[in-house]
């Protein structure tokens, strides 16, 4: 479907929309027309403190979890169709690892070692590995999705943006929640939530979840389900609040036992039945088993300390570890043509402090930040047509510090600036062993009798990267309800080690590869009009992002040497854009909310060995930005009703994304066109606020489109061109109970 033919189909769509019913909260905005917040201030901590959201020249995106759950939110790569210029997938050949994107930034590669683009925090807390990483919403407060890159402020610099998942705090009454779900696909969701005070002061509580789901569709080879769900999620924390000191002990494990997902061939190869698509798109013929496991625990404890009227004392402290064992097969038939068994290992310690400072014409944020992790794995690329395993394992461990400082002053009442600076320095020692083995499978992956062939990289090397990154923004509010700003911020992502690097192919990889940064510019307004019936944000863009970190894969000649893997720093690239977001209530009983992205992200200079051999080749006119559509639009409206003593809210919404590249060189067989997805919920509430009736519908149109692929064509890799699908049509009915 044409993007034009989209536009006007979506458009026509929420026009009908908006006359018979809207959509439940699409941003903080709306949300703060709902519930608690009628009078539009929701409350945000993107800078650190709690203020409003009009209030801060950030470019973020928020949704409270009342929103999320009117809108049946099943995790948050579904906030990628509500939030201008972002992209949250499950990663290819995977169930719960996210790739994240925001305004072309960020990093697909979730291979050990390499860092992401996006931050992902959950409760202050940051999380290093992607794994695991697809957060489900329960026992949500709020999600933020901050634009541009972070650093000067909390936590690790990221160059891309962030993501904040805030649970809610316990509290001091007895509270709890209970939640079952129904829906297609034998799905059965079930989670709970308590909150015990033990005392006026303290407090325990958790959180559990269970999720599980038949498959979308089939291995056709094992008879198992393919794209299932199964998910066991919990939460346990302990927390103490007396007004001045506030202290949270909180301890989190996820277990994800769903079968992998191996894809979906693209097309055939040489005539062969069992090298042909299968009909279904969900459906597999992959033969390399349907075992996988990824586990994910860490513990964190956070101290809030008042030191009078104007400071208060941040202390986050945290330990993270992760194990994934999975499979995953890149033929997609029965016979190991191109199997990747495959494990990953890592933990991580974090520490961070933070002073506050609240004086009457300032405000700063004064902070270190400490990471000290290991990120370890192994696969086999097993080419049963050459009879070869090239075994590759590694480790690489990263020593982080950073100190950073933000002070906004106001200069005049309505007039405001705001500046940081953040220092940062990234030890990293990786080690990389890769060896070809005669046979199927190496020792390592249970064939001890393959035969130890070339070893084609062994090494060990170290190296450090350190960056000054500022940031400098100016507002103008001639009033509380309206902020004009603009803004400079620099990003940074540190270099490192390629753990698939063939030194063989490519002796310069043992060097590794060097850092990326960004010179990000912003200028905005946001503002509620109207007696605050309407609330409109607005922010224009533009990012010089010079050395881009692309991760390169290619199969390589002569036949029998396998697959090379080559980390460019690609070179100059230039971003603009820009995002509207609207909300708006006609009427006491009716809410209108919409968002529009833009993003042209053009290479300047993308200088690549793969297509050069020792020297490397610009080839920028033929490379396009992967996961970051032209265009984004949503829209969306709820209509509520008061219905038996409750009330009842009806909220159809719609949602454009347009065509997106999985690659840096586009495919026809792998890239996805524009689409458009429907979706609908219906929700009742009681009066009393205990029992929550809902059915929500989401892609009701059965839209087809991809979210990832693989791309080795040729005989040796039996042509695998594989590609992976978003949900199709589901509806799920849900009842909540609260006390």
């Amino acid at each position: 479907m044409s993007l034009a033919k989209n536009l006007a189909t979506l458009s026509l769509g929420a026009l009908v929309a908006a006359t018979v019913a809207p959509a439940a909260p699409a941003s903080a905005e709306e949300a703060a027309i709902e519930g608690e917040e009628r009078s539009g201030e929701i409350i945000v901590t993107a800078r650190r403190r709690a203020e409003s959201l009009i209030d801060v020249p950030i470019s973020l995106t928020a949704f409270s979890g009342e929103a999320l759950e009117q809108r049946g939110t099943p995790d948050i790569t579904a906030l990628q169709f509500r939030t201008p210029n972002t992209t949250l997938q499950v990663a290819r050949g995977s169930n719960s690892t996210l790739i994240a994107f925001i305004r072309g930034v960020g990093q697909q590669d979730p291979l050990w070692g390499f860092e992401p683009g996006v931050g992902l925090y959950v409760d202050d807390v940051y999380i290093a590995r992607p794994q695991g990483a697809v957060l489900d919403i329960f026992d949500v407060e709020r999600v933020e999705i901050l634009r541009g890159p972070q650093g000067t402020l909390y936590g690790r610099n990221t160059i891309g943006g962030a993501v904040k998942y805030v649970t809610r705090r316990l509290g001091s009454e007895l509270a709890g929640r209970v939640t079952a779900s129904y829906g297609s696909y034998n799905q059965i969701d079930l989670s709970g939530t308590i909150a015990v005070p033990l005392g006026e002061t303290f407090a325990v509580g958790g959180a559990v979840a269970w999720y599980n789901r038949d498959g979308y569709g089939r291995n056709l080879t094992t008879g198992a389900d393919h794209y299932n769900k199964d998910v066991l999620a919990g939460r346990l924390s302990a927390e103490f609040d007396n007004g001045d000191v506030f202290i949270r002990l909180a301890g989190d494990r996820t277990e994800d036992r769903s079968n992998p997902r191996h894809g979906h061939r693209q097309q055939g190869f040489a005539g062969l039945p069992a090298f042909e698509p299968p009909a279904d798109p969900y459906d597999t013929r992959a033969g390399i088993g349907d075992t996988n496991k990824v586990v994910t625990q860490g513990v964190s404890l956070t101290g809030e300390f008042r030191l009078g009227e104007t400071l208060t004392l941040k202390s986050i402290s945290a330990y993270r570890d992760g194990r994934t064992d999975t499979v995953i097969d890149f033929d997609n038939t029965p016979g190991p043509v191109l199997d990747i068994p495959a494990f990953y290992d890592d933990w991580q310690f974090t520490q961070e402090v933070q002073l506050l400072v609240e004086q009457e014409r300032w405000q700063a944020v004064f902070g270190g930040f400490y990471l000290k992790g290991r990120a370890s794995g192994a696969f086999d690329t097993v080419l049963g047509g050459a009879n070869l395993t090239i075994l590759t394992s590694g480790t690489v461990r990263t020593d982080s510090i950073a100190l950073f400082g933000d002070v906004s002053f106001d200069i005049t009442p309505e007039l405001k600036i705001s500046g940081g600076l953040r220092w940062t320095r990234d030890d990293k020692e990786g080690t990389v062993f890769r060896r070809n083995f005669a046979g199927i499978r190496s020792p390592q992956f249970g064939n001890p009798s393959a035969i130890p062939g070339l070893i084609r990289t062994d090494y060990t090397n170290e190296r450090a990267f350190e960056k000054l990154t500022p940031r400098l923004a100016l507002s103008y509010q001639p009033n509380r309800d309206l902020n004009i700003y603009a803004s400079y911020g620099k990003g940074f992502k540190s270099g490192g080690f390629d753990m698939r690097g063939d030194a063989v192919f490519t002796p310069f990889t043992v060097n590794g590869y060097e850092p990326e940064t960004i010179d990000s510019f912003e200028a905005g307004v946001k503002g509620a009009f109207l007696d605050r019936r309407l609330f409109l944000s607005f922010a224009a863009f533009y990012s010089d992002y010079r050395d881009v970190q692309i991760t390169v894969q290619a199969p390589v000649a002569p036949p029998g040497v396998g697959i090379a893997s080559v980390v460019d720093n690609a070179g100059k690239a230039e971003i603009k854009g820009f995002e509207l977001e609207m909300t708006a209530r006609p009427t006491a009983n009716l809410s209108v909310s919409a968002a529009l992205g833009h993003t042209d992200a053009t290479f300047k200079e993308f200088l690549t060995f793969i297509a050069g051999g020792t020297q490397p080749v610009d080839v920028a006119d033929q490379r396009v930005f992967q996961n970051t559509p032209a265009w984004v639009v949503s829209l969306s409206a709820t209509w509520g009703l008061d219905v038996a003593g409750g009330r009842l809210s009806l909220t159809p919404s719609m949602s454009l994304r347009d065509r997106t590249s999985q690659f840096e060189i586009p495919n026809p067989l792998l890239d996805q066109p524009s689409f458009v997805l429907v979706d609908a919920s219906a929700v009742w509430e009681s009066g009393n606020g205990r029992w929550t009736l809902g059915v929500h519908g989401r892609n009701l149109a059965d839209e087809l489109y991809k979210i990832g692929g693989y791309n080795f064509p040729g005989a040796l890799f039996g042509n695998s061109i594989i590609a992976f699908y978003g949900p199709p049509r589901t509806v799920t009915g849900t009842v909540a109970f609260r006390f």
